[in-house]
């Protein structure tokens, strides 16, 4: 365990945000990193559990072996630290920037529990600055040979795995860079993209090969022995309102792809928030990332709508630990807002009613209503609540309804009612020798649950080839 004390003695301290003001000028990493002593202080706060809860099903997908990694980051043994970090996790990297931190949450310390996250981040980027992250090419080839189709987290996470079981793997991408929504998805600020760079290139040092600019078709995937389908919840939801058509409308992924792409390039991106009156729809991840971005890009003003009440600031007695708590969160992006314009950009309680365009079918404004819970127990727009809101920008961050239908009607493959790719077995075997992983599978969720469901897909893999083989 870490120090006996150690949660007695030393506070929770989380990586601090840069400067609201000065980090909105740019898209740089949005923390700074603490001290190695800080470090150690923090990972001396993880107790020697009876149940640690952060392993529990409330708290890593991935089964991390936190308190085993925490006791050596306190004991200074950080390259023993990472080699059990590494042992479950495939990319610490990715995670200890954009995991929303579960294991935190179900921490037996509660609301101040160990910032798991940052220790994490601490041990992987240590591990690359000292060289102990090196190419680790498999010692034997099986002479078998994968297609993962698709390149974000579960699909990373089903090559690595695959890799190191000894066969050959080639990740198929219909975008120009591999990522996946790592790529494309987060913006810079939140996940550098040298960093998912840097992956990809020990990846392929490590004998994986990355097929871009490709779309996956049956004559394509014939040539492997098997085949994973890991390409994501991509088809967006909609509003159902009048006015969509109109010009300055834009689903979230799309928007925060080209702000991404305008970054790596040094150019302008194709869809810019400059100077823009700008409403965002949704209130999760993917609306704070678009209001983050869009500030950066120098937004006239920034709103964000959400269609639920202001959630409690303490968890509600229906709600207790380990479960995540439901409670109001301003993330980062929402601090920048009111930094910049002094209040809190989200609206509650709202959804747009009409998408009103000018003579030439441009955004000009949307005009809004309140909503309330009717006798049946489901939201309705309360009469007479209609407001008309400026707006040149409206970014959809309504969440995702299931997989790509390209690619489905591509291969012949059924989704269920939710859209997604998943057997009636909750296997992620889809039949003949393909198979199905991350949101693709589950549905939109986590990147740390989609890199648990990929590692859990290559080793059906692996079942299904020892079973082959036995045959």
């Amino acid at each position: 365990m870490g120090k006996t004390t150690g949660f007695l003695e030393y506070a929770r301290q989380e990586n601090p945000y840069r400067d609201e003001q000065a980090r909105v000028r740019d898209f740089d990493d949005l923390h700074t990193a603490q001290s190695v002593e800080a470090r150690r202080c923090q990972a001396a706060r993880c107790m020697n559990c009876g149940v640690p809860f952060c392993q529990s099903d409330f708290g890593c997908p991935l089964h991390n072996l936190i308190p085993e990694w925490n006791d050596l980051i306190y004991q200074g043994q950080d390259r023993e630290a990472l080699m059990r970090l590494l042992r479950t996790a495939p990319f610490p990297e990715f995670t200890g920037r954009v995991c929303p931190a579960l294991c935190e949450k179900a921490c037996n310390l509660a609301d101040d529990g160990v910032t798991n996250r940052d220790n994490e981040l601490y041990l992987i980027e240590t591990g690359f600055e000292k060289g102990w992250v090196q190419p680790r090419i498999p010692a034997v080839r099986t002479g078998k040979t994968v297609a993962v189709i698709g390149s974000g987290p579960s699909g990373l996470a089903a090559a690595d795995l695959l890799n190191q079981m000894g066969h050959t793997v080639t990740v198929i991408e219909r975008a120009d860079r591999p990522g996946g929504l790592l790529m494309y998805g987060i913006p810079n600020m939140k996940l550098p993209k040298t960093v998912v760079e840097r992956r990809v290139r020990l990846m392929e040092a490590e004998g994986i090969s990355f097929l871009l600019n490709t779309e996956a078709t049956p004559e394509l995937v014939e040539a492997y022995d098997a085949a994973v389908f890991c390409g994501g919840a991509r088809q967006a939801r909609s509003l159902n309102v009048p006015g969509m058509e109109a010009e300055g409308v834009y689903f979230a992924v799309d928007y925060l792809t080209e702000a991404t792409k305008g970054v790596l390039s040094g150019t302008a991106p194709a869809i810019t928030a400059k100077g823009k009156n700008v409403i965002v729809v949704g209130g999760g991840d993917t609306g704070n990332d678009c209001v983050g971005t869009a500030l950066r890009q120098g937004c006239a003003s920034i709103l964000q709508l959400e269609m639920m009440p202001c959630a409690p600031e303490k968890r509600a007695s229906g709600n207790p630990w380990p479960q995540w708590p439901r409670t109001l969160r301003t993330d980062y992006g929402q601090l920048e807002a009111i930094s910049a314009q002094g209040g809190d950009p989200r609206i509650y309680e709202t959804t747009v009613k009409t998408i009103l365009k000018d003579e030439n079918g441009v955004l000009k404004a949307l005009e809004t209503v309140k909503l309330q819970k009717n006798a049946e127990g489901k939201l309705a727009p309360v009469p007479g609540t209609e407001q008309t809101l400026p707006c040149e920008l409206l970014l959809i961050a309504a969440g995702f309804v299931g997989c790509d239908a390209q690619t489905l009607n591509a291969f012949s493959l059924n989704a269920d009612a939710r859209g997604r790719l998943l057997p009636e077995d909750q296997s992620h075997y889809l039949g003949g020798k393909l198979f199905s992983a991350g949101d693709m599978r589950t549905g939109q969720s986590l990147v740390v649950r989609a890199l648990a469901d990929g590692r859990a897909a290559a080793k059906e893999v692996q079942q299904f080839f020892e079973k082959k083989n036995t045959l």
